[in-house]
């Protein structure tokens, strides 16, 4: 039997009143008895440097407020009024105690990820896991029946959690929406902020956006079902703090999202339904799934009321598939191809392994036999279990000024979808509104009732080989190297000015894009890779094409790109390309180059 934080006998009354009696007397990490704390209102002179680091905390432009905080929390950024309902004093306190139940679990599968890529690098490959063959092996147990609003989910759009963006996407004619806290979002402290408010409204039907130009944007009568991502375990929310800790951004995200509405997601007929990224171990989704009951128990609300999708975006997940549907089990909603990230973690994982070198990303499609192993494995696990097996993101964004180019575009789109919905994928991911219609006509075309959880595809059979199979066909080519280098370097100064969902080469690019460009550059550096021309591939020349292209960036100054960012992503992108090891994500590297405060194109509160 698995073993949980808390006793299935535990009641609702009993585990909230567990909570409330467990927060004084406080413990350091080292143990020591801490002293009781006081109510404090915070000021933007309470900034902490220590944690902060060469961030810019300065509210000058900004209305300031006081923010009534529980013992032990901290806030080092400044406090717009209109947050002030979203950083309630029983918010906080809710998210302390998730903190201060859950951060050293947290911290201990974050150690476990290091060692696991220890191993990697010392030669050794990933696997099923011998402990949890039994629950592979039991064909018995399912999940649970889809929640309201999640039994057909044929087309999800996704995005950030920008205002106009939100209505936009809601309006779409996308069967469900994923409101991203995580890749496609810069987590600035406004930003992050915002998002809230925007969630809080969309829930409750409020929310509207007036553009510069006049234009009123609201929502229509029929809207899609709201989802949720949250960010990843590795990532910290560094403007919050919990006796000095900073607290997990997913938590952040996830319990200011729960707490403010899961009970009004249940008034407008769906549920508090969430995205979960980038684990790497069936333990971390033991972890959600802890938190899941405590955060039910907490407002007095069922378990089992929450449903969360597993995004399978690393190596070690995609061998472990089964298991993340078990730990979950009662909350979960199904597995999603994070194709983009998987390739990220796949290049990231086996760094060090000369076996693994892939080709050009252009390359790297959905029908090379890793990734079509990969597919197989989730829509066969999917069903097995009753669940719901997503497809992957189609990031184009349509071409106004060239109709051939963007006829080619979308005809990518529907071979792409196509292929999914032939798979057996019960729906798939979109990343505008121009091609909900265009995917929905696909599904609707090739997939009878809301989805496809009839199709078991008992037939497939796929090994730990199958998953590792790099027989790729393609070659390095210098504009491959070109365009991850003109890719990332843009994605990362994007990023540090606050936008973390950017256009680039008629593509709707987030994170996943500048990280796959990062490891691939690494790697091929890394390995002493020739491409095509016969031509090594080495830091120094990894150099001057930054140059060039940093050189090229800059000319878009007049958009906003501001030099001094590119600058930034310059410098960083070399030291990566020089770097024994790379960073494990750049959104953790480059969080101290975040401005804080940034917010661009954002609505007045």
């Amino acid at each position: 039997m698995k073993q949980s934080l808390w006793s299935s006998t535990l009641s609702c009354s009993a585990v909230h009143s567990k909570l409330e009696r467990w927060l004084p007397p406080q413990r350091s990490t080292a143990g020591f008895l801490l002293p009781p704390h006081r109510h404090t209102l915070f000021t933007s002179s309470q900034h902490s440097d220590r944690i902060v680091k060469n961030q810019s905390c300065n509210p000058t432009n900004l209305p300031m407020s006081q923010v009534q905080t529980p013992p032990g929390v901290t806030i080092t950024c400044a406090v717009e009024a209109g947050h002030l309902a979203i950083l309630t004093p029983d918010a906080l306190k809710f998210l302390a105690t998730l903190h201060r139940y859950f951060e050293p679990t947290r911290r201990s599968l974050l150690q476990r990820r290091q060692l696991e890529q220890a191993r990697l690098d010392a030669g050794g490959l990933p696997n099923f896991h011998s402990e949890t063959k039994w629950i592979r092996d039991n064909l018995a147990w399912q999940a649970a029946s889809p929640a309201p609003g999640l039994q057909d989910r044929r087309v999800e759009i996704t995005g950030p959690v920008d205002r106009k963006m939100v209505i936009n996407a809601l309006n779409s004619g996308a069967a469900t929406f994923m409101a991203d806290f995580e890749d496609s979002h810069a987590p600035t402290w406004l930003n992050n902020l915002d998002g809230q408010i925007n969630m809080r409204d969309a829930v409750r039907r409020q929310i509207s956006f007036k553009a510069p130009n006049g234009k009123d944007y609201k929502l229509n009568d029929r809207i899609a079902t709201l989802i949720v991502r949250a960010r990843g375990w590795h990532l910290d929310e560094p403007h919050l703090l919990v006796d000095g800790q900073p607290i997990s951004g997913g938590i952040f995200d996830f319990g200011l999202y729960f707490f403010h509405n899961a009970k009004e997601c249940i008034k407008m007929g769906f549920g508090p339904y969430f995205y979960l990224p980038k684990m790497e171990h069936y333990l971390e989704a033991r972890l959600w799934n802890d938190i899941f009951k405590v955060s039910q128990d907490y407002i007095h609300m069922p378990r089992g009321t929450i449903r969360a999708t597993c995004l399978i975006e690393t190596i070690p997940a995609a061998f472990q598939m089964d298991e993340f549907i078990f730990e979950l089990k009662e909350h979960s909603s199904g597995l999603n191809c994070g194709r983009w990230d998987y390739i990220f973690s796949f290049i990231k994982k086996m760094r060090h392994n000369p076996q693994f070198v892939l080709p050009d990303r252009s390359d790297v499609t959905m029908t090379v036999p890793f990734m079509d192993a990969y597919v197989r494995l989730l829509i066969k696990t999917c069903h097995s279990r009753g669940v719901a097996a997503m497809g992957g993101m189609s990031a184009q964004i349509p071409i106004k000024d060239n109709p051939k180019a963007n006829e080619a575009a979308i005809n990518k789109v529907k071979a792409d979808k196509l292929r999914e919905v032939k798979a057996g994928h019960d729906g798939t991911w979109v990343a505008h509104p121009a091609l909900v219609k265009v995917a929905l006509d696909i599904f609707n075309e090739n997939m009878v009732g809301p989805n496809q959880y009839h199709v078991r595809r008992s037939e497939v059979q796929v090994t730990a080989l199958d998953l590792l199979n790099t027989n790729v066909p393609g070659k390095i080519t210098e504009h491959g190297i070109r365009e991850n280098i003109s890719a990332a370097l843009q994605y990362c100064a994007n990023w540090i000015t606050g936008f973390g969902c950017v256009p680039i080469a008629n593509l709707m690019e987030d994170a996943a894009t500048a990280e796959i460009a990062r490891l691939q550059i690494w790697q091929w550096v890394r390995h002493g890779s020739m491409t095509d021309a016969h031509k090594k591939i080495t830091a120094e020349w990894i150099d001057q094409i930054l140059e060039e292209e940093t050189a090229q960036a800059k000319k878009t100054t007049a958009k906003g790109l501001n030099p001094a960012k590119v600058d930034i992503a310059q410098r960083y992108l070399s030291s990566q390309a020089h770097a024994p090891v790379p960073d494990d994500f750049l959104t953790s590297a480059l969080m101290t180059s975040l401005d804080d405060m940034a917010a661009p194109n954002r609505p007045k509160l």
